[in-house]
């Protein structure tokens, strides 16, 4: 199962790359904040396949809803005037290092079995 997303994950980003999508400049800081919560989500999507804990409902659920999420925070900060998305960037970015860490270990342990 974490294969199909992370082929998945692949596939999204060389369509990203070959497409020509153009951004406005005034929502790349709410789509910057979206992506890293979607990141993140995906990250625990891969560290639940792994520890076989992996329902697709949750996945699902947690990636938009996180992504949402973290994109309405940045816009209601920004029309209060303060920073809000920092703290969605702290919380996602923490997670989806303490993710990649486990899928890491977990991988180097696998690898070092064999």
């Amino acid at each position: 199962m974490a294969y199909i997303i992370i082929i998945s994950l692949l596939i999204g980003i060389v369509i990203g790359f070959i497409l020509p999508i153009n951004i406005p400049s005034t929502y790349v800081s709410y789509l910057s904040v979206a992506i890293l919560a979607a990141l993140d989500s995906v990250f625990g999507g891969i560290r639940a396949s792994l520890e076989e804990k992996f329902d697709n409902l949750i996945f699902i659920t947690g990636f938009f809803g996180n992504a949402i999420l973290a994109g309405g925070l940045a816009y209601i900060g920004d029309v209060l005037g303060v920073p809000i998305y920092l703290a969605a960037i702290f919380v996602f970015g923490s997670r989806l290092f303490v993710n990649f860490a486990y899928i890491r270990r977990y991988l180097i342990d696998k690898m070092r079995k064999r």
